[in-house]
């Protein structure tokens, strides 16, 4: 079998975790990680792979994971699709997925290419529970419900900003999709926790919920990657009321991400030339086996 060849861009704890993942599947071999400081300070658990600062130093790559931030995503999207290679990302800005997908299946159909973005476990593994949760019970209404857990899309945004040397954004669910974000910062020397409060509640990544800034001498002391979801659907199938659904798992944030992202990057080898969402894929395109093993094994 002729193995998916897979290329990291970041490596962070996204990019760590999905190494990780690749390395466990039977269909994929590791093309190389790209790291804006390339060879150089390279971590001693990627050491044996091909780490370079720019991913036309690579060969034969056939995906690209983007392992980087958000608001980096289409980016480097941008820049990688008209070399003929695929890419897959955990874009989660939900506001914004529809115009970054509208944009990049322009880019794909030009470039013979496949895109997946928003595949992380939220967007991405959850919206396609919460999508089979309204094909059971058309009408009626879905709670998403996180944590308490940690955020990486939102620590990554806080981090960013002037004055930030580390951060955590924890979310606490308060019930029926409404959260709470509490955020612990450690400050550059000199930085002003109300002019940091201030940016981060300004944020669209905030905006919407309610948020509460803590200044730590050592975000270290405080972190924990452990995160979770319930969903519930409660709504009529057919004529029938008082339907209820759910759904619940306790995560390690990153590890699951990785996996996504790898199972995506699996399933751009099955598509047609264009940008997907998790949801817009035949689920069985996800794992390693051909589709009438996994027929026979899990129908």
């Amino acid at each position: 079998m002729k193995k998916i060849r897979a290329a990291v861009v970041g490596y962070g704890n996204i990019g760590r975790f999905t190494v990780e993942a690749l390395e466990a599947a039977p269909d994929f071999e590791v093309a190389g990680i790209v790291r804006r400081q390339g060879a150089k300070d390279c971590p001693k658990e990627i050491s044996d792979y091909n780490v370079v600062s720019d991913i036309k130093e690579l060969e034969n790559v056939d995906v690209a994971i983007l392992a980087t931030p958000t608001r980096s995503c289409e980016e480097y999207a941008n820049q990688i699709l008209p070399l003929g290679i695929n890419t897959v990302d955990s874009f989660d800005i939900h506001s914004a997925i529809l115009g970054y997908h509208n944009r990049l299946d322009k880019i794909n159909k030009a470039t013979n290419t496949v895109s997946v973005i928003a595949a992380g476990w939220d967007p991405g593994s959850d919206s396609v529970v919460r999508t089979l949760m309204e094909s059971l019970a058309p009408k009626g209404l879905s709670y998403t419900n996180f944590g308490p857990g940690m955020s990486m899309g939102h620590s990554v945004c806080v981090r960013s900003k002037a004055g930030v040397k580390d951060a955590l954004s924890m979310t606490i669910p308060l019930g029926e999709g409404i959260h709470r974000r509490m955020v612990y910062v450690e400050l550059e020397d000199g930085a002003s926790l109300d002019e940091v409060t201030a940016a981060i509640k300004a944020d669209p990544y905030f905006a919407s919920d309610e948020t509460h800034v803590f200044q730590v001498s050592s975000v270290d002391d405080v972190r924990d990657m452990g995160h979770g979801v319930h969903l519930v659907r409660k709504g009529v199938s057919g004529k029938t009321q008082n339907q209820r659904l759910s759904f619940d798992m306790s995560i390690n944030n990153p590890a699951l991400t990785g996996q996504v992202l790898v199972n995506v990057a699996r399933a751009s080898m099955r598509q047609q030339p264009g940008c997907y969402t998790m949801i817009e894929i035949p689920v069985v395109d996800y794992l390693p086996e051909d589709r009438e093993s996994a027929i026979g094994r899990l129908v």
